[in-house]
């Protein structure tokens, strides 16, 4: 379970976008599994079991406070590209752009972007963790992977 607290926070920074809120989540997250440990399967993956505990407590927390968006903060940013040369900056301001961007996607097509492309989830493990269809998570990556690169493409121009 230590092993995966990395990964989770990461994954609950994406959803959540607040650093703070993502420590929440994680060890929301770790208290609930480890207060029902008899339910998690030996021979499942831990690492499933664990995002979904996640997802649930924030979509709960969600649907409990009404929260709809949050602001992502720059300063919160823990992956930084150091240095101040042109190239630097401008792949810093870049970055930050796709960031943001990726947070004003609709929240369902996020998470999922999330999943697969940062956390390495299969299709199959994002559709059993979400408790969606393949080809809803197929299509909402899809989405997802279109706007961006209409993003990068329009903001390249």
């Amino acid at each position: 379970m230590i092993g995966l607290l990395p990964r989770l926070r990461r994954f609950a920074y994406g959803l959540s976008g607040s650093l703070d809120e993502a420590n929440e989540l994680v060890q929301s997250t770790c208290e609930r599994a480890l207060s029902h440990l008899d339910q998690w399967q030996p021979g499942t993956r831990l690492d499933s079991w664990m995002y979904r505990i996640l997802y649930s407590i924030r979509i709960n927390k969600l649907h409990a406070e009404k929260l709809r968006t949050s602001k992502l903060d720059a300063g919160d940013l823990d992956d930084r590209i150091g240095g101040d040369s042109a190239r630097e900056i401008e792949a810093k301001l870049t970055l930050e752009a796709v960031r943001q961007f990726i947070w004003k996607l609709p929240e369902e097509q996020r998470t999922v972007l999330l999943l697969v492309v940062v956390e390495g989830a299969s299709y199959k493990e994002a559709s059993d963790l979400l408790g969606i269809p393949i080809g809803t998570v197929t299509s909402r990556l899809a989405r997802a992977r279109t706007a961006i690169k209409e993003f990068v493409d329009m903001t390249a121009a």
